[in-house]
């Protein structure tokens, strides 16, 4: 018989790499790479006519595993017939979570979380073990939903990280271009980053930042990756292997951010009550102690 799953323990998340559904060896050399989850797509990346010998081949794979956790599925919108059946051919091999696409507000996720309920229940696994990541900016619609996932509704727990996407979101405008002269993402798409990383903060999960389609740039990569970190992401999609090798090193605090974040919390705890201390000749005050906190905290994951 089913049961309650115990409180949800979140997975590193510092990459993801896709790897189309309809290939067994793209798959294959996803699970083997060194990406914190494994992301077997049954949405773009597979033909229509592919869907269902994708689905079958996907849920192999995951079934074949020693390491369910990090093997996710990114499933078709939960507006379309594919969705459900992506879902029933999964949910039984217990893959560690689904990767919504064209999300458009919360109430997606509770109607995601309830065909997962339905799903676990149906096949013996803990109710509420199968974890959600949305993309929620890929439509015009969606953007005005971003500070939608906050609160407390049926499947909040469930709800792990959120990211966003430039190439749905510009086909849905119409868009013939994303970026500027100097290779920045226009300033639609610069909206859309950053409605995601503040509706992930006020939703409590993590804000993962989209793929980089240049995949032989590595060096742009590392850059990119660094940046968004030090904005607030907490990860990066990859769509080749080369590129979780860069993202993890730029998603991994360093020995010089741990050491500065140690001494940030040593030096409150050395001065009790206070709210402003001196360190290093510049003053912190409790913000910088919450930063410092949670930079200790996400390192003690590993």
């Amino acid at each position: 018989m089913p049961h309650t799953a115990p409180a949800l323990t979140m997975p590193r998340m510092r990459s993801w790499l896709f790897a189309p559904g309809d290939s067994e060896k793209k798959m294959g050399k996803a699970i083997a790479s060194p990406a914190d989850i494994a992301l077997l797509d049954l949405e773009d990346s597979v033909a229509p006519e592919n869907k269902p010998a994708a689905r079958a081949m996907v849920a192999e794979q995951i079934a074949a595993s020693d390491d369910r956790a990090r093997l996710w599925v990114r499933i078709n919108p939960i507006s379309g017939s594919d969705c459900i059946a992506d879902l029933a051919a999964i949910i039984p091999s217990r893959t560690g979570g689904v990767f919504l696409p064209k999300a458009e507000g919360a109430a997606d996720i509770v109607q995601l979380h309830h065909y997962l309920t339905a799903l676990e229940a149906a096949n013996g696994i803990p109710l509420g073990r199968t974890l959600i990541a949305a993309l929620v900016t890929e439509t015009a619609a969606a953007m005005f939903k971003t500070g939608d996932y906050a609160g407390d509704y049926p499947g909040k727990a469930r709800l792990a990280a959120m990211s966003w996407g430039a190439e749905d979101l510009s086909s849905a405008l119409g868009a013939r271009e994303q970026r500027g002269a100097d290779g920045g993402y226009s300033h639609t798409y610069e909206m859309a980053r950053s409605l995601c990383l503040i509706g992930a903060s006020a939703a409590g999960v993590a804000a993962i930042e989209t793929v980089q389609p240049e995949f032989r740039d590595l060096v742009a990569l590392e850059a990119r990756a660094k940046s968004v970190r030090a904005q607030g992401f907490r990860g990066m999609l990859a769509i080749h292997p080369a590129q979780v090798d860069p993202i993890n090193t730029a998603f991994t605090p360093s020995v010089d951010e741990l050491a500065h974040a140690r001494s940030v919390v040593q030096a409150f705890a050395d001065h009790p009550g206070a709210g402003v201390v001196a360190l290093d000749g510049a003053m912190l005050d409790r913000p910088h102690l919450a930063l410092a906190q949670r930079l200790l905290a996400e390192a003690g994951k590993k």
